[in-house]
C-alpha cells in the first residue's frame, strides 16, 4: 500500500466516527503484539495547552540526547506530523506499510464480529509501531479527546501523567460538568507514576488530588504565578522560574509562560521519576527543581540542554505570526478557556491597533462564548467555514451568532476570499487574527504563503 492509498483508507473508516472506550484499542493492540508495552511515555491530557506542552518536552528531551516519540492531533499542516521521532514527521512508506498491516488485522476484528476500530484508533496503533521500530527512549503522548476512555489510555509504562488547564470542551462526550471532565481527564494517572499539573480552579484540583492520592502517585502542582521577571514578546519571551534565570521560549502568547513551566515541571518529575528502594514516595506540593539525594535520574537533561530545548521548541497554529505589516496571526483557540486567554493575549501584544478576525467553528464547540469572549476587542469580524470537516459550523451560521453581538461582520464564501478581504481592509499598523478550529489553519498557512509570494 502506497501512501495516497493509505490515506484514502484513513478517510474510509472515518464512517467509524468516534468510540471511546478501550476494549477495541485493546484488541487491535494485542493482535500486534501490544507494541506500547516496550516503550515508556509521558501522558499529557487536559482541555488547552497540551500540544505546546508536548513541544517543549520533546524538545528539551531532544536536545539532551534522546530518541522522543511524539503523537499530538490534530495535524495543522501535514497529515504526517501527528507521529514524530525527533522532530521528523512519520515517513510515507511507513504510514504505509503499517496501515496495510493494520487494515489486515482491523478487517479480520471486523470478520469475527468484533467492532472495527476508528481511525483514531489506528492511527494510535500505527504511533505505538513506529516508535518501537525507531527505538523510542521515551514518547510523549498527548490524548485525543478526555483520557479515561482515550485509545492512548491503553499504555501502561506512565513515566509521567501531566495535565494542562482543565476546562469545559467535548462536553457530549466527557460529561456537563468540570468534575466530570476532570474525571475522564486525570483518568491517565496511572499506579506509581509522577502527576504534574497546572494551577486548576478547586473542583477540578479536588478530583486530580483525589485521584493522584488513591494510586499512590506523588503530585506536583505548576504554578506559573511562581515565574518571575516576565518578558512577552512576539518573537521571544524570558522569565525566571525555579531558581533558573532567563529561561527563552519563542512561542508567543501570553499563555506559554503557563503552559512552559508545566512543562519544567513534567521534565523535574519525569529527571525523578523511579525512587530508590525503600525511599518514601511521599506526595509533593513543590516548585521549582530542587535537589532530592535519594531519587536516581532517569532522565537527566543538563541545564544547558534544557534551555536550547526550550528555545527551539515549536508548535504550529498557536499565536503563530504567520506574516507582518500588517501583522497575520493564528491561533486555535476553540473553547471558552481559550478565547479568554487569546484575547489577554491580544491586549497585551497590540494594545490600541486595529484588529480583524477571521473566525472559524466547529459546530459542537461552544463557539457562542467564544464570540462573548473576543468579539469586543475586533473592529471587523469575518467568518468562514472549515473546509471538508463534517463537523465544521458555516460561515454564515457563525456570522449570524456573531452579528448578535457585534455589528461589523461578513460570511466569506472561502478561505482564499477571507484572507484577500481581511489584506483589502487592513492598514499595515493593523493585526488580522484567524483563530477558531485548528482543523482550517494549515490551509490558512498556505494560501498566506502563497499571497506572499505575489507580493501581497
Amino acid at each position: 500500500m502506497n501512501y495516497g492509498e493509505a490515506l484514502g483508507y484513513m478517510e474510509q473508516i472515518g464512517k467509524y466516527g468516534i468510540s471511546p472506550g478501550l476494549d477495541s484499542i485493546r484488541q487491535l493492540v494485542g493482535r500486534l503484539g501490544d507494541p506500547q508495552k516496550e516503550l515508556r511515555f509521558v501522558h499529557v491530557a487536559g482541555t488547552n495547552g497540551k500540544g505546546s506542552v508536548c513541544a517543549y518536552l520533546s524538545s528539551v528531551l531532544q536536545c539532551g540526547g534522546y530518541r522522543v516519540g511524539k503523537y499530538t492531533s490534530p495535524a495543522v499542516t501535514d497529515y504526517r506530523e501527528e507521529i514524530q521521532v525527533n522532530g521528523n514527521f512519520i515517513t510515507k512508506a511507513a504510514v504505509g506499510r503499517y496501515v496495510e498491516q493494520l487494515k489486515a488485522v482491523c478487517d479480520g476484528m471486523a470478520a469475527e464480529g468484533l467492532t472495527h476500530p476508528t481511525p483514531f484508533e489506528v492511527k494510535t496503533a500505527m504511533a505505538f509501531l513506529y516508535f518501537r521500530e525507531k527505538k523510542c527512549d521515551i514518547v510523549i503522548l498527548e490524548t485525543g479527546m478526555g483520557g479515561l476512555l482515550d485509545a492512548t489510555n491503553v499504555v501502561e509504562n506512565t513515566c509521567v501523567a501531566v495535565l494542562t488547564p482543565i476546562s469545559g470542551d467535548h462536553m457530549g462526550f466527557l460529561g456537563k460538568t468540570l468534575r466530570e471532565i476532570a474525571s475522564q481527564k486525570a483518568g491517565i494517572i496511572k499506579k506509581g507514576c509522577h502527576v504534574v499539573t497546572a494551577a486548576q480552579v478547586p473542583e477540578v484540583m479536588e478530583v486530580i488530588d483525589s485521584q493522584a492520592a488513591g494510586l499512590g502517585c506523588p503530585l506536583t502542582v505548576a504554578d506559573a504565578k511562581a515565574a518571575e521577571h516576565v518578558h512577552y514578546g512576539l518573537e521571544k519571551q524570558r522569565f525566571d522560574y525555579g531558581g533558573l534565570k532567563k529561561l527563552e521560549i519563542t512561542l508567543a502568547g501570553q499563555y506559554q509562560i503557563e503552559n512552559a513551566v508545566t512543562a519544567l515541571e513534567g521534565l523535574r518529575a519525569l529527571g525523578i521519576w523511579e525512587p530508590e528502594e525503600g525511599v518514601d514516595q511521599s506526595r509533593e506540593q513543590n516548585v521549582g527543581f530542587p535537589e532530592n539525594r535519594n531519587r536516581r535520574r532517569a532522565f537527566p537533561v543538563g541545564e544547558d540542554k534544557l534551555r536550547q530545548g526550550l528555545a527551539q521548541a515549536g508548535w504550529p497554529g498557536r499565536f503563530a505570526v504567520a506574516g507582518r505589516k500588517p501583522y497575520f496571526i493564528l491561533d486555535g483557540a476553540h473553547n471558552e478557556d481559550a478565547a479568554r486567554k487569546l484575547a489577554q493575549s491580544v491586549e497585551c501584544y497590540f494594545p490600541g491597533r486595529r484588529i480583524l478576525y477571521i473566525m472559524g467553528m466547529l459546530r459542537d464547540k461552544e463557539y457562542d462564548k467564544v464570540i462573548g469572549l473576543t468579539h469586543g476587542l475586533a473592529d471587523q469580524i469575518i467568518t468562514v467555514t472549515p473546509p471538508e470537516n463534517p463537523r465544521a459550523l458555516s460561515a454564515y451560521e457563525l456570522a449570524a451568532a456573531v452579528a448578535q453581538v457585534h455589528e461589523k461582520v461578513t460570511a466569506a464564501d472561502s478561505l482564499e476570499e477571507a484572507v484577500e478581504m481581511a489584506r483589502l481592509l487592513a492598514g499595515k499598523e493593523d493585526v488580522i487574527i484567524a483563530f477558531g478550529s485548528l482543523s482550517y489553519l494549515g490551509r490558512m498557512m498556505e494560501i498566506i504563503g502563497k499571497a506572499k509570494g505575489k507580493g501581497a
